[in-house]
């Protein structure tokens, strides 16, 4: 069922790239990494066998939030942080509606933060791209909630003193069913994580490494620059050991105290490294602690688990109200419990 209902559907398996292309200018920065992301979800949309007009792009502010604009679908450009809220309302009352959040680390982690973990608690069937550039760039450059600490910008000239969100952590905290994370010119896995999150059913969270090149250029040049990116990228894989480096030279085991360290396979052993499943939310949340500088970057899935989702339990209770009216009116169920009269 589209939005409008009275026009003829659009046959999915025709769709192309083009097909989600607009006639508006695209207006990021040039060099903006949000390019890169706009071009992988565009080419992974028609991949999906969902119909045009099921498709709802909703976002809330900042340079990210642009995103509807650029996609022919429908979409709404909401306000500050309130875009996971909204967009529950819609998928609530629209199950059938594949609904996207784009968001950013200061919309989602800051102002927005209640809405961001109440979502995800909920397990609302929303699909959250979170870019994550570490700065405020829309409004020119201030620290974020995911800058590092020592972040000089204009405003922290002297440095930053706050300790940033992982928000890998934070979402795993939150009870999310599905939490990845990928980096905006990685192509083929940015197109990987769109797919495997586009077909969770529940809230999906996907945390994506997007460079500003004109406010924070260069935060992740250690996992984009092919001189460095082979000893900082950790990818993911389930039911595969824990490793990266040369060769898959190194790995990550547990010392004694249960703690995460980096080892050499050959003298380590590849049987005592960790092995991924992306079931075990404790080992995720292990993972989501391996930071830069001290170890490797994880991408891919860190979490994916299946449970009812929001809407889903939501319409049951709807379906069962409906059962207990006698008449099926809306009048007829407001009446149906106690009642009282004020004199």
């Amino acid at each position: 069922m589209s939005l409008y209902p009275n026009l003829p559907p659009t046959d999915a398996s025709a769709l192309q790239r083009k097909d989600f292309q607009t006639n508006q200018d695209v207006r990021w920065c040039p060099g903006c990494g949000d390019y890169s992301i706009l071009a992988q979800i565009q080419r992974t949309m028609p991949e999906l066998g969902i119909p045009k007009e099921n498709y709802v792009f909703i976002s809330g502010i900042g340079c990210s939030s642009r995103f509807p604009y650029y996609m022919d679908t429908f979409g709404m450009h909401t306000i500050h942080g309130r875009a996971p809220a909204i967009a529950t309302g819609v998928k609530t009352l629209r199950p059938d509606l594949q609904v996207w959040v784009v968001t950013g680390d200061g919309d989602a982690m800051s102002i927005g933060g209640n809405h961001f973990i109440h979502t995800l608690r909920r397990n609302v069937d929303l699909k959250i791209l979170m870019f994550n550039n570490r700065i405020y760039g829309l409004t020119k450059g201030q620290y974020s909630p995911t800058s590092e600490q020592g972040k000089k910008t204009k405003s922290t000239p002297m440095g930053s003193v706050d300790y940033p969100f992982n928000p890998i952590s934070l979402a795993l905290a939150a009870e999310a069913t599905f939490v990845a994370r990928s980096v905006d010119v990685d192509a083929k896995h940015l197109q990987e994580m769109i797919t495997r999150m586009a077909r969770h059913k529940g809230t999906a969270f996907l945390e994506i490494y997007q460079n500003c090149n004109i406010f924070n250029d260069g935060a992740f040049d250690y996992l984009t620059d092919r001189k460095t990116k082979v000893e900082h990228e950790l990818k993911l894989e389930h039911g595969k050991p824990v490793r990266f480096g040369p060769g898959g030279a190194k790995g990550i085991a547990l010392n004694n105290r249960l703690e995460p360290i980096v080892v050499d396979v050959a003298e380590h052993g590849e049987d005592r490294l960790l092995v991924h499943d992306e079931t075990n939310q404790s080992l995720a949340f292990l993972l989501s602690r391996l930071v830069h500088p001290d170890f490797p970057t994880p991408l891919g899935v860190f979490h994916m688990r299946e449970r009812p989702s929001y809407d889903q339990l939501v319409q049951a209770q709807v379906d069962e109200a409906k059962k207990r009216s006698p008449v099926g009116s809306v009048q007829a169920l407001l009446d149906a419990g106690e009642t009282w009269t004020v004199r």
